[in-house]
């Protein structure tokens, strides 16, 4: 039997599947401690950053870095077929952006209140770096005014898109470099060629930087092989349906 575990935005929920069939069952964030202390294997299923709305995460054990998603060194075909495009690094741009996240996310589970992070990001860049810096708020998690006690220090408010349920606008025109903790920005940023800061749990992590005294010479590794591995942490729901992720995930437990 397994257990599928979704996450999304706090809200959890799981499908409890055997050969028998399937039981959808909405239920607390216990589940995940409960299965995951007694041993048992735990599917989550997390909103997509790729195509969001359209793809999803499907990872074993954990979300984001912390989960397994099957075996790396992939081909380039599945980057092709999602059409993924990696831009040229990018080292012109003048200001330094800051994405928050949603507090009360299981990502940002055993972590400092949200405040406190970015007044501690603000103040270490800012001993090491005079480029204006952009604060851009989770939707969910606002901080309302908490860039007015520095200077040089502005904020970007995320603008939900027309017709969609729950995508927001994300650009990364003039930015110099990117700081997000482990969510979809620092993704989407080093997709875009603009070197992105992270912490160890970030899907970026293999190709971005994690010492923000270094804000002013970031990395720029390569990232081919990263990209094609990234590619196989999303499926659409008709991939899941005809089981592509499970079999991928599967290997792991044989």
């Amino acid at each position: 039997m397994w257990l599928l575990y979704g996450v999304y935005y706090g809200m959890v929920g799981c499908l409890e599947t055997s050969l028998c069939g399937i039981i959808i069952v909405k239920l607390a964030e216990s589940v995940w401690d409960h299965y995951r202390k007694t041993g048992r294997n735990v599917i989550v299923l997390e909103v997509g950053g790729i195509q969001r709305g359209t793809t999803w995460k499907v990872g074993l054990n954990g979300v984001n870095r912390d989960a397994y998603f099957g075996t790396t060194g992939n081909s380039s075909d599945r980057v092709q077929k999602l059409n993924l495009h990696k831009k040229p690094w990018r080292s012109s741009g003048d200001y330094i952006l800051i994405c928050g996240q949603h507090n009360k996310s299981l990502q940002w589970e055993g972590q400092p209140p949200m405040s406190q992070w970015i007044m501690d990001t603000i103040d270490i860049i800012q001993n090491y770096s005079d480029r204006p810096i952009v604060f851009r708020p989770h939707p969910r998690c606002r901080l309302d005014a908490i860039e007015l006690q520095y200077k040089n220090v502005y904020r970007q408010e995320p603008i939900k898109q027309a017709n969609s349920y729950d995508t927001f606008d994300m650009h990364f025109d003039n930015v110099h470099a990117t700081v997000s903790w482990n969510s979809n920005p620092g993704v989407h940023s080093v997709i875009e060629g603009i070197p992105a800061f992270v912490g160890p749990a970030s899907l970026a992590y293999p190709v971005g930087n994690s010492d923000l005294k270094k804000i002013e010479t970031p990395l720029m590794p390569d990232r081919t092989q990263w990209l094609n591995d990234y590619a196989w942490t999303e499926f659409t729901i008709e991939e899941i349906a005809q089981g592509m992720p499970l079999e991928r995930l599967t290997t792991a437990l044989v």
